[in-house]
Order: structure tokens, then C-alpha cells, then sequence
């Protein structure tokens, strides 16, 4: 297996920036993968820890095969300790006895509940990356498309491996502190940096920031947080989320008015900018002429502009794409 280095029989698990040793008989961090008898072993391999078919949105995918559904799995652990995690019960545990699921048996629910998408998701896939990658490569000769949902804390290597194999994530930019990143959220800012530059040139790319209070909504932060992606690609869709309180954090939620200043602010920089857990308007309008080309009301998704390509107003270049062809 991919992703290891030797030293006898400790292993050094090089997927993530932890590069966990591992002992034989023990686990990584992320407590799936582990050193048996002096190899890298997925015990968790095909383990489905949650199941479901979801609208894109909720992703949230905003940009990419906009009002259909996606056949969806999670799985166990995680390689990050947000204290604010909203699947702590999948992502800081594992299951020993859970259902697994083949590859192929994940294509043909896919397919047999007509979704075009197999999406990634729920706890962190990253980790459980030789399963993403050998179900992404069925998927797409079966003509369905593969997104990822992911806190992007993946080496660069083992970064351009996956999304190469996926046609849109949603990577989370949970902050731009570097100490916050490591010291609160158990993570390398740096690694997700580049996790987004490797995915913008390889897939769809869409990037979501929960704004948590006293902790990664200072303006300066925000400021280089808008600029960085801008750097990337002024046309990322960005989703501002608002925090509410969970699993160990009890910071209260954040207010409308810094969610509203935040996202416009960002509005200002990047070219799609939306607002999530406020119940916000989420329309996807032409930034040329302002014309509504997307209209969304919860779930409920109207694609109102009739070229796929340019909005049909102005003639605008369109930066979503309604159809999936892989080439």
C-alpha cells in the first residue's frame, strides 16, 4: 500500500502532515490505519459508517451539477480534533463491526438510484483514500461523477493523486491562523493551502469557512483568508457558514451582523460568494448584469438561464457546469 515509509517494522504513514509512526499492532492518529505485521492496513476499508442520497447543495456544492442528488457515504475517524466537529460521533470514532461495502456495490447503488454523483463525505475521506480512489475509478467508467468533501489536510503527493480521480470537492478553509490550524483544530494550514491549489487545477472547487467567533473572524485574518483564495482563483465559490455550538466548543453562535459584514466583504473580492446556516438567499446571480441564472429556495434548485455556457442575457462566461461528460 501507498502512502508509508519503513524504518524495520515501524511504519511512517506520509498521506497527512501528522506522518504518524506507527507500531506494529497500532493505529495512526486518524485511528484507521494501522501497522500490521510491518504494513500499511485499512482495516476500515469499505466500512460505511452513514449512507444517503442528498441534493448537491448540500454538500455544499453549489457550482457543479446544480439541483440533482448524490449518492452519498461517510466513513470513520478523521485526522483533525475540531472541537466545533458537527460528526464527532463518526469522525472522532471508529466501529469495529460496521457495514462495509464493496466498490462496485457503491457504483451500482449509485447508479440503480439514478444519481450522477458519488459524493465523499459526512466524516473524512481523505483518510480513506485507497477506497475513494478505487470506487472514483469504476465511477467514472460508469459515467458517474465523483466529489469529495474534505478538510484537505493531505500531503501534496497523495493531494494530486485524489483530486485527480475527482471531478468537484468542497474543501473546508477553516481558518488563515497557522497557530489556530495546529493548536485548536489539530491541523497544518499550509497542507490545505496547497490541497486547494492541486484541486483548483484538477477538478470543480468549491471552498466553505465556518466563521466561529473569536476565532478565525478577526478582519486582518478575513482579509488574507479573501486574498489567498483570489490568489487561487477569484472564481472559487466561497460558502460562509455560521457556527452554533457543538460537541466541545460552547462559544455562542455567531451573530447575522458578522456573517452579513464577512460575506459582504467577501463579495467584494471573489466572484460567488454564499451565506449557509441563516437562511440567507443563495441565488447564483451573473456578475456582469446580475441576472438570476440559479435560483435556490432551501433545496429546491431552478436553473433559470437556458445556455450552459454564457449567461443569456450578456453573454457572460458561466463559471458552473449544469452536465457531467468525463472525457
Amino acid at each position: 500500500m501507498a502512502y508509508t515509509v519503513s524504518n524495520n517494522t515501524i511504519l511512517e504513514c506520509t498521506l497527512c502532515p501528522h506522518k504518524c509512526k506507527i507500531v506494529p499492532g497500532k493505529r495512526g492518529l486518524c485511528a484507521v490505519r494501522e501497522n500490521r505485521r510491518g504494513e500499511l492496513y485499512l482495516p476500515f476499508y469499505g466500512a460505511i459508517s452513514s449512507g444517503g442520497i442528498d441534493p448537491i447543495e448540500k454538500k455544499p456544492i453549489f457550482h457543479f451539477l446544480p439541483g440533482t442528488r448524490s449518492f452519498s457515504i461517510g466513513f470513520w475517524g478523521c485526522n483533525m480534533r475540531c472541537p466545533f466537529c458537527q460528526n464527532y460521533e463518526i469522525s472522532q470514532r471508529v466501529r469495529e463491526n460496521s457495514v462495509h461495502m464493496s466498490p462496485s456495490q457503491v457504483v451500482k447503488k449509485a447508479r440503480e438510484a439514478g444519481c450522477p454523483s458519488i459524493s465523499y463525505t459526512y466524516s473524512e475521506p481523505l483518510v480513506h483514500i485507497e477506497f475513494c480512489l478505487d470506487c472514483a475509478d469504476l465511477a467514472r467508467k460508469a459515467g458517474i461523477a465523483n466529489i469529495i468533501v474534505t478538510n484537505g489536510m493531505i500531503n501534496s503527493g497523495a493531494a494530486e493523486e485524489l483530486f485527480s480521480a475527482m471531478d468537484a470537492a468542497n474543501i473546508d478553509l477553516k481558518s488563515f491562523n497557522h497557530d489556530y490550524y495546529k493548536n485548536e483544530l489539530g491541523g497544518d494550514l499550509d497542507a490545505v493551502k496547497s490541497s486547494i491549489a492541486i484541486a483548483s487545477e484538477r477538478c470543480h472547487v468549491e471552498l466553505t469557512t465556518l466563521i466561529v467567533p473569536g476565532k478565525n473572524d478577526a478582519p486582518e485574518e478575513i482579509e488574507n483568508l479573501l486574498g489567498f483564495i483570489a490568489g487561487v482563483d477569484r472564481n472559487i465559490p466561497l460558502h460562509i457558514s455560521r457556527y452554533y455550538p457543538n460537541y466541545k466548543s460552547q462559544i455562542p453562535e455567531t451573530t447575522i451582523k458578522s456573517m452579513d459584514s464577512i460575506t459582504k466583504r467577501a463579495g467584494e473580492i471573489l466572484t460567488y460568494v454564499y451565506q449557509g446556516n441563516t437562511g440567507a438567499v443563495a441565488d447564483t446571480l451573473c456578475p456582469h448584469c446580475g441576472r438570476t441564472l440559479i435560483q435556490r429556495n432551501g433545496y429546491r434548485v431552478r436553473i433559470l438561464n437556458e445556455d450552459e455556457y454564457c449567461c443569456d442575457t450578456c453573454g457572460y462566461e458561466l463559471h458552473y457546469r449544469v452536465d457531467f461528460f468525463h472525457q
